[in-house]
């Protein structure tokens, strides 16, 4: 017996490589809204999963203490209710830890690089427009310098520890 709301349908996403912080934002209360879309079928679940273990529990003492024979009728299998609650439980956490990431990207894209992309222009010239934002071109190169910067200061890093540390 297949549960519906354990994999509900989802709206198509915008999945360019880097939004503007607003569409990040959007994505993120987009992931909140599916964990709250969630909550129903997780009860569902987890009183499904009970209701099958306490059937399963009180049909075995009938039969342990003779009241009972046999089976009389099939109970829904506990280990099915109990993968489908699991199931839920990790779409949910699924979509937290990318709620979180969204956070954490949009923090440090904040901080790092407090211009907006614009993904529409893709000409190169010069300097950011009077407008506050970088082209992707633009993006794509301080994204790289900040990685060769980054790299480079790892390097020098790791060298000194080198060099301080005692050979023998």
């Amino acid at each position: 017996m297949m549960n519906m709301h354990a994999m509900p349908q989802q709206p198509p996403q915008n999945t360019q490589p880097n939004q503007p912080p607003q569409q990040q934002l959007s994505q993120h209360l987009d992931n909140i809204t599916k964990v709250r879309s969630l909550i129903g079928p997780l009860r569902d679940g987890l009183s499904a999963t009970l209701k099958t273990a306490a059937q399963t529990l009180q049909q075995n003492s009938l039969i342990d203490t003779g009241s009972q024979k046999g089976v009389d009728l099939p109970l829904p299998r506990f280990d099915k209710n109990l993968e489908e609650f699991y199931s839920v439980c990790d779409q949910i956490e699924l979509h937290l830890k990318t709620s979180i990431k969204c956070i954490s990207q949009q923090a440090s894209a904040q901080r790092y690089l407090p211009l907006a992309v614009s993904v529409t222009r893709t000409d190169a010239l010069g300097t950011p427009d009077g407008s506050g934002t970088l082209t992707y071109p633009q993006f794509l190169a301080t994204a790289n310098a900040q990685v060769a910067f980054a790299k480079e200061v790892h390097d020098t890093l790791v060298a000194a520890a080198q060099n301080i540390s005692p050979t023998e």
